[in-house]
């Protein structure tokens, strides 16, 4: 440093009044939370690829095969009462395939049989709404649990709702057996 460089540090640091302590202590952060791993979601094979969008004037419906027509008529015409429900309204894709997963996976685990998950449905068919109503009608095909969906009625959400009936679990089967079979002697 030259003494003019000197000078002009001198000249700048004139008015400059030391600290009266000298350090400060700051407060430690507090300690982040843990994140916890969901486990269940390590399983989530729902894809998210390609879509191709449902129009919004067509209802969603879909039917394994082998399961009867009447069911799948009973199902549409809101025959069968939703032992739960699930509502993905307003939410991004990626946090509406997480819930969906852990809904169906507890629903069956459960035993339950009817469900009704609401996913809205917008005014466009590139509208949040009916991307999150196509990526519905393409994930509960990839379950072996659904054996069928529908659109809702209108007093559960229209279009912008769907029905979906689970297969029965081993219990459900069992007792459904043992009941006809007491009929039959």
């Amino acid at each position: 440093m030259n003494s003019d460089d000197k000078a002009l540090f001198l000249d700048a640091m004139e008015d400059v009044k030391p600290l009266k302590q000298a350090t400060q202590w700051l407060k430690p952060a507090a300690p982040r939370p843990r994140h916890q791993l969901d486990t269940l979601q390590l399983d989530n094979f729902l894809t998210t690829g390609f879509l191709e969008i449902v129009p919004l004037a067509e209802p969603l419906t879909f039917k394994r095969e082998g399961l009867q027509n009447g069911v799948l008529e009973k199902l549409r015409q809101g025959k069968y009462d939703h032992q739960a429900s699930l509502n993905l309204l307003r939410q991004p894709v990626e946090q509406c395939r997480q819930q969906l997963f852990a809904f169906i996976h507890s629903a069956s685990q459960q035993g339950l049989r009817n469900l009704l998950i609401v996913h809205g449905k917008g005014r466009d068919d590139n509208s949040h709404a009916n991307i999150v109503r196509s990526y519905l009608a393409r994930w509960l095909t990839e379950f072996e649990q659904v054996q069928a969906f529908c659109s809702a009625l209108p007093h559960h959400g229209g279009n912008g709702a769907c029905y979906v009936a689970l297969k029965k679990s081993a219990a459900a089967k069992l007792d459904t057996w043992e009941r006809h079979a007491k009929r039959s002697r």
